[in-house]
């Protein structure tokens, strides 16, 4: 956008001898901002899936003696708190078994 915009203030505004600097600047600062950008969105990999979960918060909604479920980012998970947990505790996932949180309860 910069670059267009250079280029119209160099037809249309500016002297002739500054016609040709202005544009090259522009073009630099273009592929500046888009070697920035992809080196930016390049940074980490995205994070998806059940492996994202461990080590967030759920809530107990069904008690965990040791089986039972909990409710985390909107969704029912089957949970396994071998301390146990009644509906309405916090609990943190440790880790994942198959379709099944590992948690303990949160302190």
């Amino acid at each position: 956008m910069l670059l267009l915009g250079a280029i119209l203030l160099a037809v249309f505004v500016l002297p002739d001898q500054w016609d040709l600097p202005v544009v090259l600047l522009a073009a630099v600062v273009e592929v500046g901002e888009t070697g920035f950008w992809l080196w930016y969105s390049r940074r980490r990999r995205v994070q998806a899936g059940p492996e994202t979960l461990i080590g967030a918060t759920a809530l107990v909604v069904a008690p965990c003696r040791p089986e039972g479920r909990v409710r985390i980012e909107g969704e029912l998970w089957r949970a396994r708190c071998e301390e146990g947990a009644d509906v309405g505790d916090e609990v943190r996932v440790l880790a994942r078994d198959e379709l099944t949180l590992v948690v303990e309860r949160a302190a």
